[in-house]
């Protein structure tokens, strides 16, 4: 057991945040913060917690990579046999959230999560890693396996197939998605624990900014 955690605490000293501080665009806050995030070097910012619904309605919640922000919305990839796709097709409204410790911040988005074009799946692809485009094929994502050298056998007919410098293309199961937002949520950790909230919600293609209590 680990004794310690009740008294596990920090008290975030971070300057305020104020409704006019803030770009009353939500996706330019977003790239502000984006962009502060990799000033700061650090690891991943695009790392985000994606959060879904299983058909039998329990949250399900995993660590994916943000790979394009647009004027539509937030862009990943994954299997679309996997189960974070099975539980899309269910229910497209989803979660993200983004939390960078250094800086004592969070963003918290809501939207309806579609795929975006098999284009421009196709061209995303086509930019990645070697590596990373055989993995796409190597791996039967989400499903059961015997153990780890099902997954190096598979990796190595692979690399036999394609070799060296034959295009690899994409395998039909595998492209990207768009979480279109309709929520934000801006959190700047302050002392004491009150904490800085500013909400972003969508209404009749406006955003209505409000402050909440932490």
């Amino acid at each position: 057991m680990i004794n310690s955690l009740a008294a596990m605490r920090n008290d975030y000293q971070s300057a305020p945040m104020n409704k006019s501080d803030l770009n009353k665009n939500p996706f330019l806050q977003f790239q502000s913060w984006m962009q502060a995030a990799v000033h700061a070097e650090l690891y991943e910012p695009n790392a985000m917690t994606l959060a879904t619904v299983t058909a039998q309605n329990k949250p399900q919640a995993r660590v994916v990579l943000l790979k394009e922000l647009n004027e539509q919305g937030f862009v990943f990839f994954s299997n679309y046999q996997s189960h974070k796709a099975a539980e899309i097709t269910h229910q497209p409204a989803v979660s993200l959230l983004f939390f960078w410790k250094e800086l004592a911040r969070q963003i918290r988005i809501e939207g309806l999560c579609t795929k975006i074009t098999e284009e421009e799946s196709e061209a995303y692809f086509q930019s990645r890693p070697r590596e990373s485009q055989l993995g796409a094929w190597a791996s039967p994502q989400s499903q059961r396996i015997a153990n780890r050298p099902v997954l190096e056998s598979r990796l190595t007919d692979l690399i036999a197939q394609y070799g060296d410098s034959q295009p690899i293309p994409k395998p039909p199961h595998w492209g990207g998605y768009i979480v279109k937002p309709d929520f934000f949520e801006f959190w700047q950790g302050r002392p004491s624990r009150l904490h800085d909230r500013i909400t972003y919600t969508a209404d009749a293609g406006n955003w209505i900014m409000e402050r909440i209590a932490p």
